[in-house]
């Protein structure tokens, strides 16, 4: 498929199906920049299932998502139970503003079902010239370390950083070994993971993607990665008024789809630090000296790869996805 005909069957999938124009496009214009730098778990694999979601009512497809500014360094917005891309479209440029005008600054996004990467997020804010930290927690999926069943959920977070000539680098990871997503599409294709990513419901480690759906994920690092987990659960719940993972979860209708919770995204602009333009000079320093070892990349090279070639070699879909996705745009 194209971009442009992906962003047109999502479309047509989300106004069908419970959407209003402005938050169709919102997940469209988020669904196909996933797709174009290969992102595919944050894809159109997700489309089914946020349509379940938005047929049985939990997701408000005409949100209307409202701002407040509490302070001069935070910003608001309640997302109205629809999907966050949109109230981070209302959200951005207020929080732009206070970053500038106060060197740092926050915003809260609360009430919103994220079902989609972060790295959209915190790359636009970097593509203002601001350095970007997001955080949002998930239905419990992932053990916290040294537990059998699944507490916390699989906490992403994103982080980006503008630079001098060219897209931000930003990277975008779970504080689970692997992305829910990922373990999704290998229990669907019939792929083994590799060790350490989940165990069985009996809590022993295991390679099978369906058990591990049926027990937990495990977090990256062992204790490391669940202290950065149980970090993310009380930055995009308690601090910000919202639900932690295991809330989110006793509180969710278990259809698949994400869970009501909040999203914590931090700005902060390098002249407000007094530190200047000389910020990014001397960021592609270390750039370029990480990158002079044989084998070194950036974090979200490939992402960046992927969105050069996409526009003319376009995307590979499973057929069966494409049939399911039809079979929703014709419903």
């Amino acid at each position: 498929m194209t971009l442009d005909e992906v962003h047109a069957i999502i479309m047509k999938v989300l106004l069908k199906n419970g959407c209003d124009e402005a938050n169709a496009t919102a997940i469209a214009d988020n669904m196909t920049s996933a797709e174009r730098d290969h992102a595919v778990s944050h894809g159109l694999f997700r489309l089914p299932t946020s349509v379940t979601s938005l047929q049985n009512g939990k997701i408000n497809g005409r949100a209307e998502p409202t701002l407040s500014r509490p302070s001069a360094g935070a910003v608001r917005v309640d997302g109205d139970r629809g999907f966050t891309p949109l109230a981070f479209k209302l959200g951005k440029p207020a929080l732009v503003e206070a970053a500038r005008t106060n060197g740092i600054a926050a915003l809260a996004i609360t009430r919103t079902f994220h079902f989609a990467a972060l790295w959209p997020e915190t790359s636009a804010l970097a593509e203002e010239g601001l350095v970007a930290l997001a955080v949002t927690s998930s239905p419990p999926y992932v053990a916290a370390a040294g537990g059998k069943r699944a507490f916390f959920g699989t906490n992403p977070m994103s982080f980006a950083f503008p630079r001098k000539d060219g897209p931000p680098m930003a990277f975008d990871q779970a504080s689970s070994a692997m992305a829910r997503g990922e373990v999704m599409i290998h229990a669907r294709d019939g792929h083994m993971v590799p060790d350490g990513v989940g165990i069985d419901s009996e809590g022993q480690p295991t390679n099978d993607p369906n058990e591990i759906l049926k027990g937990a994920q495990l977090t990256f690092g062992g204790y490391k990665g669940s202290a950065i987990a149980l970090m993310i659960d009380l930055l995009a719940g308690p601090l910000i008024g919202e639900a932690f993972s295991a809330e989110t979860g006793r509180a969710d209708n278990g259809d698949g789809g994400p869970a009501l919770g909040g999203e914590l995204i931090l700005a902060i602009d390098p002249v407000g630090m007094g530190t200047g333009s000389q910020v990014l000079d001397h960021a592609e320093e270390l750039f370029a000296e990480m990158t002079g070892q044989e084998g070194v990349r950036l974090p979200g090279d490939r992402r960046l790869k992927a969105r050069n070639e996409t526009p003319t070699e376009g995307i590979q879909v499973p057929l069966s996805l494409h049939q399911k996705i039809l079979e929703l745009a014709e419903a």
